[in-house]
């Protein structure tokens, strides 16, 4: 078939909108591929030596729009030793598929066995090194750079240091990118008594490789939940807009896990997305 979407742009692995391509919805993706759309995303672990109809079914996406790989299970932070045959397996389903990025959460989700949760690393120097010496090795076996989310979190283990100045030192020993949530940023601003706009603003620009948007629940008015099973609230988007005006139109995925509505109104979210995406770069236009 023809050239994909969404092609890789400088510093960014792809362009546009972006839709987490999930099991539930592929039937419905598949009958009327969106245009909408400019890439997609995976998590590998779900499809790696996969055959049959399912590595049919992901190779109909992969031929017609950039996927990116988004992990769940390195567990990064782990105590427990880096599972290397796992990065191995994603350096070649990379391959297999010209996947252009591989990213991970910023946290860990095994010791002994799997927790099947995403936990919070301690906030403290000892885990930087640790953290950043286990993004060098699989930066090493991939033979390119990773990036690393900064995920939600409800109850640090340790804030020796802040939630932001551990991001940043990770991101800057390890010299790896950065997988921007946006939603992330307001969930731990309201469960954490920050400034979202403040945490947004450190972010290192040229360490960007792209955004997530989703959305999440209220569970109380100091407490949200990150679902990624909601549509996404008026302060995310405000955020990333925010965003692009700082850093411009980065490329950003929206995540939806569950719960799936309508597939129109799910494609409207990306096409709010493109929207706002549109608006920031008149106003960089104008501007300039």
């Amino acid at each position: 078939m023809g050239e994909k979407m969404g092609g890789q742009t400088g510093q960014y692995p792809v362009s546009g909108a972006g839709l987490g391509l999930r099991r539930p919805i592929m039937g419905k993706l598949m009958k009327d591929p969106p245009t909408d759309v400019d890439f997609m995303e995976v998590a590998p672990e779900n499809w790696i030596h996969v055959g049959g109809k399912a590595a049919k079914n992901l190779r109909f996406f992969s031929e017609r729009y950039p996927l990116l790989l988004h992990g769940l299970s390195l567990s990064i932070g782990s105590p427990a030793p880096l599972d290397e045959q796992l990065v191995h397996d994603i350096k070649d389903f990379m391959a297999e598929h010209d996947a252009p990025m591989y990213s991970e959460h910023l946290s860990f989700c095994s010791d002994d066995g799997h927790l099947y949760d995403l936990m919070p690393i301690p906030f403290t120097e000892d885990a930087v090194h640790y953290v950043a010496g286990r993004v060098r090795r699989v930066q090493d076996i991939l033979e390119q750079r990773m990036a690393l989310e900064n995920v939600s979190y409800y109850a640090p283990t340790d804030t020796s240091m802040s939630e932001v100045d551990f991001l940043l030192a990770v991101l800057e020993e390890a010299d790896c990118d950065l997988m921007l949530d946006i939603n992330n940023i307001v969930v731990n601003s309201i469960n954490h008594c920050y400034d979202a706009s403040e945490f947004l603003r450190r972010m290192p620009a040229e360490r960007i490789r792209y955004f997530h948007q989703a959305g999440h629940l209220v569970e109380a008015e100091d407490l949200r939940i990150d679902t990624h099973g909601n549509t996404v609230d008026d302060q995310s988007w405000e955020l990333l807009a925010e965003a692009y005006e700082i850093f411009g139109p980065v490329p950003t995925l929206l995540e939806r896990d569950f719960n799936f509505p309508p597939m129109e109104e799910l494609l409207d979210e990306v096409r709010r997305i493109k929207l706002v995406q549109a608006a920031a770069g008149k106003s960089v236009a104008a501007n300039g």
